[in-house]
């Protein structure tokens, strides 16, 4: 199957083919602007756009050619791309993660302390991942960010509130992983049986609520 007619990128453009039907943007620092601009313009030939770290995937319908808006989306300069404030939800915590204690050592706080950074935050969700549903959140202080640990563990319970390097996330559900346990929540992140499985998507804010 031939590409949809748009052309091919010139050295050093912002976009890439990376499927018949895949179109790679390099964003940078302004994924989540071009995420809603280009949501905005609600184009008809675009079957989906997925924000990821730093880049967007856009996927074209089958047999769809490229619009003349896409065309100039692709090379749209990103500060014409404001960003607008999504949906915002409070997550009750329960802050007893096993590495609680460790994490505000590290950062000179005691728990209390750290707690209280952490909830007075308010988080966008940048893009989704590695589970479905599973929210990479933006907006940790930097005194909070860790990487993330240099040994996964073989099981992480769904809810488990976590932090890796810049990011605060959720666990969706239960399964192996590598960042840091603060917390968890009952909150439900996925259903494949509600009108919108996942409960968080890009642009929406988050704050967490200490239960």
């Amino acid at each position: 199957m031939a590409k949809p007619e748009i052309g091919q990128p010139s050295p050093g453009a912002a976009w890439r083919w990376v499927s018949e039907r895949g179109l790679r943007l390099a964003t940078g620092d302004a994924t989540l602007a071009r995420y809603a601009a280009l949501s905005r313009q609600n184009l008809s030939e675009i079957e989906d756009i997925i924000p990821a770290d730093g880049s967007i995937l856009l996927i074209l319908r089958r047999g769809e050619a490229a619009s003349t808006a896409l065309r100039e989306a692709l090379v749209a300069a990103t500060a014409d791309a404001p960003v607008t404030g999504g949906t915002l939800h409070e997550i009750a915590v329960e802050y007893d993660g096993p590495d609680l204690a460790g994490l505000a050592a590290q950062a000179g706080m005691d728990v209390a302390m750290y707690i209280s950074n952490h909830s007075a935050a308010e988080f966008t969700v940048a893009f989704l991942g590695f589970q479905p549903g599973f929210p990479y959140l933006q907006g940790l202080p930097p005194a909070l960010q860790a990487p993330r640990r240099a040994s996964p563990r073989v099981r992480v319970a769904a809810g488990s509130v976590a932090i890796g390097g810049g990011y605060c996330g959720i666990y969706p559900a239960s399964g192996p992983g590598g960042w840091h346990l603060i917390g968890r929540t009952d909150a439900v992140l996925f259903d494949p049986q509600r009108a919108a499985p996942a409960l968080l998507v890009p642009g929406d804010r988050v704050r967490f609520v200490a239960a």
